[in-house]
């Protein structure tokens, strides 16, 4: 059995494309997993109402996003499949697929994604393991898939070239005083647009770029809270294609650099408007990726 929840979408959703933006899907994720839980809050199962619990004590491990095709404004609302695909004895994983349903049934699908989640215990600051009612409300929505294989972690240098200061301001914070899962996402897009916006200049004058992201896998280590100080990005160029590029990031403390709190690898592709495809980088571009990558 699968969830479905019907998302509408916000006009400041878009992004200069007139596409949604990347960061936006990963809220919409979020509002359908609390949606499933929502759905059985007040289910009875031996040992309590599971959905209540998981919607006030749950934490985000890792998210794995694939971006399929332009999602464009519309009053219609996108329709968010989810389910579950494991479960452990303190963790479970969910999937999702954003689509719009046709009249003959057939789906026009633009994400797909999975997230690793646990229950956590916010007065104690640790995690916990699953109840059994949770686990047997879980358990209706089970579709089993083997864990995919993990990219291995790649340490980010530290350089001021690479480095983008993250504030983080009180509306990032949710009820538990930790910075919310979607805010990390956006976190990686401004260093990453920062790090792009400074390559451009070293290209042609009047050379205008569009990328779309099509992959993001995020691993959430250490809770971000709000503080005056701000923590440290670092982003680096990991490999380069005909026309998509690999980039990883690291969020760090000024005052212990050593520990990651936040871990991401984005693959962007270089995209034309004008045909709404991938296009090949411009030799300059590309000679420029290809040095940077390989200085790393």
């Amino acid at each position: 059995m699968r969830h479905r929840y019907l998302c509408p979408l916000r006009w400041g959703d878009m992004d200069m494309l007139g596409h949604v933006n990347n960061v936006r899907y990963v809220d919409y994720l979020q509002e359908a997993r609390v949606d499933l839980f929502r759905s059985h809050s007040h289910d009875r199962y031996d040992g309590g109402t599971p959905g209540e619990a998981l919607v006030e004590g749950i934490v985000v491990v890792r998210h794995e996003v694939t971006y399929l095709r332009p999602l464009l404004f519309s009053r219609t609302p996108v329709t968010i499949e989810v389910w579950v695909t494991r479960i452990r004895t303190a963790s479970f994983t969910l999937a999702y697929e954003v689509f719009h349903e046709r009249a003959d049934g057939t789906r026009r699908v633009y994400l797909r994604a999975s997230t690793v989640l646990a229950p956590y215990r916010f007065d104690a600051e640790q995690p916990r393991r699953l109840s059994d009612a949770e686990r047997a409300m879980l358990e209706q929505f089970l579709e089993p898939e083997p864990a995919a294989k993990r990219p291995a972690a790649v340490a980010v240098r530290p350089a001021p070239e690479r480095h983008y200061p993250v504030h983080v301001r009180f509306s990032d914070v949710d009820v538990y005083r930790h910075v919310n899962n979607v805010m990390y996402f956006e976190y990686f897009q401004e260093a990453r647009i920062r790090l792009i916006t400074d390559l451009a200049s070293e290209v042609r004058e009047g050379a205008r770029y569009h990328f779309v992201v099509a992959q993001t896998d995020v691993d959430y280590h250490r809770a971000l809270t709000l503080r005056s100080d701000p923590y440290d990005c670092w982003t680096r160029i990991a490999s380069v294609g005909t026309s998509s590029v690999t980039m990883e990031a690291a969020i760090t403390a000024p005052e212990d650099t050593d520990t990651v709190l936040a871990r991401a690898r984005v693959v962007l592709v270089l995209f034309d408007p004008a045909t709404q495809r991938p296009t090949p980088f411009p030799d300059e571009h590309r000679a420029l990726l290809d040095r940077l990558a390989a200085a790393e």
